[in-house]
């Protein structure tokens, strides 16, 4: 089982390495199948880590808890690799499409590979080392089709993810000095012993350490107040990219967060983490559902999503219920695969009305026979609609809460989750099913927008960016993963299989969930 996790751990590298020396076909080939190969090795684990922990060495170990996440993004990277194939052909055009499909390839490759990584790394050092190997690449990867908008969104991101992950470093510092208290000068920081050795770590530097890696790490998950890179980045990414930043990327900086609590509630208990991470996510899904209601454009619109959505893993996690804690990990794979399924689908009908505009959009569904369905079947999975999985896990989530006693919490992210729906799927819905000739209805763009844009202007883009030609798909590179995600997302809304449902069991175990 040692090669499984060394597998994960190197596929992705691998095929970056490949995709530096081989023509287009080969590139493509190698990226689908380090997708394939990575959810299969991920698959693979689901039913041996409910059973234990398993290592490669002293420096790779998963559990249950890691398996979650290995999983989520192993599924999101197959979806991605296919999709990429489509989405790359044609994107640029000239002399330099060749070095663009490399560079892309490439860094999408090494994305990937080090967010896979970062699950299977033993200690918080290690873990830190490589959730800043994601920041590195995918700023790179931000910025990669070089307009004025990318680059500053690029900057930004790396910026601010660079001051949190300084803050997530001085967090592990404090951990070290909590544990240099129990193990001496030269212990390690893994997972095991610090959680094992728990009720022995000074409290206080355990208390400041979980606080600073909520406040770090949450850079990169998109916790509000350090979520301000994410729209501009998930936006401006290219969108194999931007799937990856918010199916996966966020994802993995929790899991970052998760360890921490882990020691937290072996150390001081649940309650004072429990109000750190319910603080956190309140804020999150508040901000995020207000925003939701005021998008026009629609990357923008996914990435207060994914807010929305981090928001909730952390309210879920504060409720300090095994049945929460499942639906919290069983909602990191579903949402992995829905954000992928949105973006993806977003981004062809971005290539096919050749704008991002929601209001410049009519007509999607007539348009894109196959990705307009699967754009709004996304969407209402993403809203937590049955009978796809996220409605699953968030009814599970709420559900723990509920058992648990915390009836106020629970009915606040009710009340904020429906409050997103409508912000999610009014625009979308709209926008797909409302014929191409429509008529803009009076007053649509009265007066001046936000932006000093002309409501004139503003009304000349919407009546006339719409798809030129009769209806067809760009590619059914495109189309394939997406199908394939909501096949999963049916799958686990209806019934998790049972090797799944042992290993969430046992990760929620592994998070102390108790009152």
């Amino acid at each position: 089982m040692s090669a499984v996790l060394v597998g994960l751990l190197v596929v992705g590298f691998a095929a970056a390495a490949l995709c530096l020396l081989l023509p287009p076909a080969g590139m493509r080939a190698a990226t689908v199948a380090a997708g394939v190969v990575a959810c299969g090795l991920s698959v693979w684990l689901v039913p041996t880590a409910s059973g234990g922990d398993l290592t490669a060495g002293s420096y790779l170990r998963v559990d249950a808890l890691s398996v979650v996440f290995l999983l989520a993004t192993g599924l999101l990277y197959a979806m991605v690799a296919v999709y990429t194939v489509g989405y790359v052909e044609g994107q640029h055009g000239g002399t330099d499409m060749a070095v663009y499909q490399r560079r892309f390839y490439v860094g999408l490759n090494l994305f990937a590979g080090s967010l896979l990584a970062a699950p299977l790394v033993n200690g918080l050092a290690l873990l830190w080392i490589a959730i800043e190997i994601t920041t590195v690449v995918s700023a790179l990867l931000v910025a990669i089709d070089v307009s004025d908008t990318a680059t500053e969104a690029a900057w930004k991101y790396l910026l601010i993810a660079s001051v949190g992950l300084g803050v997530a470093l001085l967090a592990t510092v404090f951990m070290y000095y909590a544990g240099t208290q129990v193990f001496g000068s030269s212990f390690d920081l893994a997972f095991t012993p610090l959680v094992s050795a728990g009720h022995r770590l000074a409290a206080t530097p355990v208390r400041l350490a979980f606080v600073l890696a909520v406040l770090g790490f949450g850079t990169k998950v998109g916790l509000v107040p350090v979520h301000t890179w994410l729209p501009d980045a998930h936006a401006e990414a290219p969108t194999p990219v931007s799937a990856l930043l918010s199916g996966a990327l966020l994802a993995t900086s929790f899991y970052a967060v998760l360890r921490y609590y882990q020691i937290a509630v072996a150390a001081v208990g649940p309650t004072f983490p429990r109000r750190v991470l319910l603080a956190f996510g309140v804020a999150s899904l508040l901000l995020a559902a207000l925003y939701l209601l005021d998008q026009r454009d629609i990357k923008r619109l996914l990435a207060y999503s994914s807010i929305e959505h981090m928001g909730i893993l952390a309210i879920g996690v504060s409720f300090a219920s095994p049945l929460a804690a499942f639906g919290v990990l069983l909602h990191v794979v579903v949402h992995a695969v829905a954000k992928g399924n949105a973006f993806m689908g977003a981004g062809v009908v971005v290539r096919r009305f050749g704008t991002k505009e929601l209001a410049a959009v009519r007509g999607g569904i007539t348009a894109l026979p196959w990705s307009g369905p699967l754009l709004l079947a996304s969407v209402l999975a993403l809203s937590a609609s049955p009978p796809f999985g996220v409605f699953r896990s968030e009814f599970a989530i709420v559900a723990g809460g509920l058992a648990a006693g915390r009836s106020a919490p629970a009915a606040l992210l009710v009340a904020l989750v429906t409050v997103a729906f409508v912000g999610l799927t009014w625009s979308t819905t709209r926008s797909l099913l409302e014929p191409a000739d429509a008529p803009e209805p009076p007053g649509a763009w009265a007066g001046a927008a936000a932006d000093g844009t002309s409501a004139a202007f503003r009304t000349t883009v919407a009546r006339t960016a719409t798809v030129t030609g009769g209806p067809g798909e760009p590619s059914a590179w495109m189309v394939a993963p997406v199908v394939a995600g909501l096949a999963v997302l049916v799958l686990l809304g209806v019934h998790v299989p049972g090797p799944l449902n042992d290993l969430l069991v046992r990760a929620a175990a592994q998070l102390g969930t108790g009152s």
